[in-house]
């Protein structure tokens, strides 16, 4: 098989690192399967000897989706180039460390995650929503805003968003738009205002899912979508899945009301921006939120966990208000959804 044709699977990627010369021998090794998401490959390389956990992933042209979904392969170099600028500033036990790169199959080997690892979004849905590691993605996402936005190299190495463009504004946004006339000018707004915004580097997938927790320490994974632009978008992000869960789970809506507050609050005084900046940056953080409320329903990724109507109609009426009436701040949201009948049971 040529490079140019290999689709990874547990069954050939050992003699594949052999072939490369990252591993000695193929029975070295085992391989399983990964959640690769809709957009890639991932599958987990430990050594029999306990001295490797590696991470390989490759992109896919065509998104595993119901909707036709498609975005540029070469993403995935952009993501291991990513790793390489970050790590002086968010050290190597934050962020996977990049081991091989092939060009001509459109995947790249790291390092994993320390073992004992938990996705953040499997502690959400199991009901336990642990503020500290919710203050601790807020440290973190300040963090890579503080890195980023006065360091040239990033505007320079990034400033292609062109894949952010296909894996976030169209299938979420747009779609969103298309289905929801009667918000469609908010939303065709919201990208607008959004695009301008070329301030800091974007992670465009600062969610729980690539929150791997470990002693409530984050290793933060999946760069493909990352981006010069509006730093919003990254918070706006995460608070949406901290909402949606609390639209999911609504007996227990208040452990991811305060996780989001938590997150929020960490998020601000880290970035301790003056008055004006904290505002504008509040103001698009709240639009993205009622934008991918929407988009997580009806874009072309809705959210797995949520499946029953009158769920996702809940959802869809607290993100059109939030995209009609733009409130100034986050207590405003957090103050509608606890008291308008967006969670009460029965509504």
């Amino acid at each position: 098989m040529s490079n140019e044709e290999l689709v990874i699977t547990p069954g050939n990627l050992p003699d594949y690192l052999a072939a490369q010369g990252l591993i000695e021998r193929a029975e070295d090794v085992t391989v399983r399967e990964l959640g690769g998401g809709v957009s890639n490959l991932v599958l987990l390389v430990e050594s029999l000897d306990g001295a490797r956990r590696w991470v390989v992933k490759q992109s896919l042209g065509k998104l595993r989706v119901k909707d036709d979904w498609r975005s540029d392969r070469g993403r995935i170099f952009r993501e291991a180039e990513a790793l390489e600028c970050l790590k002086p500033s968010l050290g190597a036990y934050a962020i996977a460390q990049v081991i091989h790169v092939d060009r001509a199959s459109y995947l790249y080997v790291m390092t994993a995650a320390p073992a004992g690892s938990v996705p953040w979004k499997e502690q959400l849905l199991g009901r336990r929503a642990d503020l500290a590691v919710a203050r601790e993605a807020g440290a973190f996402l300040a963090q890579m805003i503080a890195a980023s936005r006065h360091d040239p190299q990033f505007r320079e190495k990034f400033g292609d968003r062109s894949v952010f463009d296909q894996l976030r504004i169209d299938p979420y946004y747009r779609t969103a738009a298309a289905r929801h006339p009667d918000v469609a000018a908010a939303l065709q707004d919201l990208i607008a205002d959004s695009w301008k915004i070329q301030t800091a580097l974007v992670h465009g997938d600062y969610s729980p899912k690539n929150m791997l927790v470990r002693r409530e320490k984050i290793f933060l994974i999946d760069f493909e979508v990352i981006h010069w632009g509006d730093p919003a978008f990254d918070s706006g992000f995460l608070l949406n899945h901290l909402f949606l869960k609390a639209f999911h789970q609504r007996s227990v809506a208040e452990i991811f009301i305060e996780a989001a507050r938590e997150f929020w609050k960490t998020l601000l005084n880290a970035l301790m921006f003056e008055q004006r900046a904290a505002g504008d940056f509040e103001r698009m953080t709240v639009r993205h939120l009622g934008g991918l409320m929407l988009a997580r329903i009806d874009g072309k990724s809705p959210v797995e966990y949520i499946q029953d109507q009158e769920t996702k109609e809940r959802v869809r009426r607290a993100a059109k208000r939030i995209l009609l009436e733009r409130p100034e701040r986050l207590e405003e949201v957090v103050t509608m959804v606890r008291h308008a009948p967006f969670l009460q049971q029965g509504m």
